[in-house]
């Protein structure tokens, strides 16, 4: 079994900052890529941005230079801090990961429940 916790959700007004952690436990080897997505009311779920276990990253288009994404290897958990929010960046976001679990031979994609994230103008 492995589960991925999101804390650090609210409320916050447009042009301020939040920062989001997802922490992974359970019984595995190792995590690969670890990201944050998010989902708009109405829309599709879409990549945010995304962390190698080496720690090489890649951004939405909409989030670059705003946002950046961190991980602690140490305790399994992965970081988003957001700044200069805007009102568009209002949405459930969701953490993901590819997990090896301790029982299994190959990696697998494990999401959390998401945490909500509002923007207010």
């Amino acid at each position: 079994q492995v589960q991925l916790v999101e804390s650090g959700g609210g409320l916050v007004q447009a042009g301020g900052s939040l920062r989001l952690s997802c922490a992974a436990s359970g019984s595995f080897f190792s995590i690969n890529v670890m990201g944050w997505y998010r989902q708009a009311p109405g829309n599709q779920r879409e990549l945010v941005a995304r962390i190698t276990g080496g720690g090489s990253t890649n951004y939405a288009d909409s989030v670059k230079g705003r946002f950046a994404i961190s991980r602690d290897n140490a305790k399994n958990t992965v970081y988003l801090q957001m700044n200069s929010l805007k009102p568009e960046d209002t949405a459930i976001y969701y953490c993901n990961a590819n997990v090896r679990p301790s029982i299994a031979i190959m990696y697998m994609d494990y999401w959390g429940k998401g945490t909500l994230v509002t923007v207010s103008s």
